[in-house]
C-alpha cells in the first residue's frame, strides 16, 4: 500500500482533522502559528456566549422601563380591586348598621308609645275605680265589666336583638307564616296587633262607662218617677238648666276625662236620689203582716158610724216588730190619746209617720232613726180592738195614703 492511499485511508477513518497554521507576512518577517480545533471552537464558543449575553443585557436595559411599568400597572390594578372590595363590604356593613339602628330607634320608639298607652290606661284605671265601687250595684251582669287591659312585659330602652323574640312571645300567632319576615317586621306586626288591642280596650271601656252612666240616669229617674207618682216630689237637679256654649273639640283624653266626668254626676245624682228615697216613708212598717183596714171612710168599730181612717191597719200579734218606715228624727214617743203608746217620726219637708197603739216604746224624742228600725212592739192600747198596728203618714198634718208610699217603695227596693 502506497503511502498517499494510507494516508487518506486514515483521514476518512478516523475523521481527523490537521490543526490549521496562520502565516502572517510582514516584509521580510514571516510568522505563523498553528491554531488547533478545540482552541477555535472554544474561542468561538466564548464569542457567541458574549454576543448573547450582550444582545440579552441590551434587551433588557431597553425592556427594563416597560416591565417595571407592566408591573407596577398590575400591582396598582390588584391594590385597586382590593380597595374597591373594601369599600364594598364597607358600605354594605355601613347599611347593614343604620338598618339596624333605625330598627332599634323605632323599636325604642313604639315600645315608648305602648308604654304611655299603658300607662294612660292605669291613669284611667284609677280614675274610675272608686266610681265602679260606687257604682257596684249597676253592675248586676258581667257585661258590664269594665275592661283593663292584660298585663304587658317590662320593657325598657336600649332594646338588643333579643327584644324581637321577646316581644314576639306574647303574641304566639303572628309568628305563623312570618318566616320570610325580617325581625323589625315580626315586630312591627306585633307593634300593630297590640295597638289594636289597647285601643279596642279604650273603646270598649268608653261604651261601658257610657252605658253605665246611661243606667244610672234611668235608674235614678225610675227613682224619682215612683215617688213622684206617690205625691213624694224629688229634685235631682240635673237636666233642668239651660245649657249652650261654643263647640270645642275633644281629643281622646279629654273625651275620656268628659265620659268620666258624666258618669261621676249621673252617678252623684243617683247618690242624691237613693238618699233622699231612704229618708221618705216608702217602707213597709210591719213587712209580712196582713192589712186588716185601708185608708180611707170605714165603719167606725167601736160607735158602727162612717167615720174616717186616717191610716191603715196591720194585724199582728202582740210583741211583734214595729219598724220605722223611713229615717227622720222621733218627736212623740209616749201615750197620746186613741192613739195609746205612740212613736211619731219626722222625715223632713213636712211628712211625718204615726205608729200607733204599741205595746212598748222602745225610742225616745230625740232619737235619729233609719229606716228598719225598730221603734216599738205591736200593741192594742189606746182605742182599739185588738193587737194591730195602726200607721199613718201625714204632710203638714194632712194625712195621705200610706198604700201609695209602700207601693212607691217596693217599686224600687231593688234599686235604692
Amino acid at each position: 500500500m502506497n503511502p498517499v492511499s494510507q494516508s487518506r485511508q486514515s483521514a476518512i477513518f478516523g475523521k481527523r482533522k490537521e490543526p490549521h497554521t496562520v502565516i502572517i507576512a510582514r516584509g521580510d518577517q514571516i510568522r505563523h502559528f498553528t491554531v488547533r480545533p478545540w482552541i477555535a471552537a472554544v474561542a468561538g464558543s466564548a464569542l457567541a456566549a458574549v454576543a448573547v449575553g450582550y444582545l440579552l443585557a441590551t434587551s433588557y436595559l431597553v425592556l427594563r422601563d416597560d416591565l417595571i411599568g407592566a408591573t407596577v400597572a398590575r400591582q396598582a390594578r390588584m391594590q385597586q380591586a382590593y380597595e374597591d372590595r373594601i369599600s364594598s363590604l364597607r358600605a354594605q356593613v355601613d347599611r347593614i348598621t343604620s338598618r339596624q339602628l333605625l330598627d332599634q330607634q323605632m323599636m325604642e320608639e313604639k315600645v315608648g308609645e305602648l308604654i304611655s298607652r299603658q300607662q294612660e290606661l292605669a291613669a284611667r284605671q284609677a280614675k274610675i275605680g272608686p266610681l265602679l265601687d260606687s257604682a257596684a250595684d249597676l253592675k248586676t251582669s258581667s257585661d258590664e265589666t269594665i275592661p283593663t287591659p292584660a298585663p304587658r312585659p317590662d320593657v325598657r330602652a336600649g332594646l338588643d336583638a333579643t327584644t324581637h323574640s321577646t316581644l314576639a312571645g306574647f303574641l304566639p300567632d303572628l309568628r305563623a307564616g312570618s318566616a320570610n319576615l325580617s325581625a323589625a317586621d315580626n315586630a312591627d306586626r306585633l307593634f300593630v296587633s297590640i295597638n289594636q288591642s289597647l285601643r279596642s280596650i279604650e273603646a270598649d271601656q268608653m261604651d261601658r262607662l257610657k252605658s253605665m252612666t246611661e243606667k244610672a240616669y234611668r235608674t235614678a229617674d225610675a227613682i224619682s218617677n215612683a215617688l213622684e207618682g206617690a205625691g213624694l216630689s224629688i229634685a235631682k237637679g240635673y237636666g233642668t238648666s239651660s245649657v249652650g256654649g261654643p263647640l270645642v273639640p275633644l281629643d281622646q283624653s279629654m273625651q275620656f276625662d268628659a265620659v268620666v266626668d258624666e258618669l261621676d254626676e249621673a252617678l252623684t245624682a243617683l247618690d242624691t236620689v237613693k238618699e233622699k228615697a231612704r229618708q221618705l216613708p216608702i217602707s213597709n212598717p210591719a213587712p209580712g203582716k196582713q192589712v186588716s183596714s185601708t185608708f180611707g171612710v170605714r165603719k167606725d168599730p167601736l160607735l158602727g158610724t162612717p167615720a174616717l181612717h186616717a191610716g191603715m191597719d196591720f194585724r199582728a200579734t202582740t210583741g211583734s216588730s214595729v219598724r220605722a218606715s223611713g229615717a227622720g228624727t222621733v218627736v212623740t214617743a209616749g201615750w197620746n190619746g186613741g192613739y195609746g203608746r205612740m212613736v211619731e217620726i219626722d222625715h223632713g219637708k213636712g211628712l211625718t209617720t204615726r205608729y200607733a197603739h204599741m205595746s212598748k216604746i222602745l225610742v225616745a224624742v230625740g232619737d235619729k232613726i233609719e229606716a228598719g228600725d225598730i221603734v216599738g212592739r205591736v200593741g192594742s192600747t189606746g182605742r182599739s180592738t185588738g193587737p194591730h198596728l195602726h200607721y199613718e203618714v201625714r204632710r203638714d198634718g194632712k194625712p195621705l195614703n200610706p198604700l201609695t208610699f209602700i207601693k212607691a217603695g217596693k217599686a224600687i227596693a231593688g234599686l235604692i
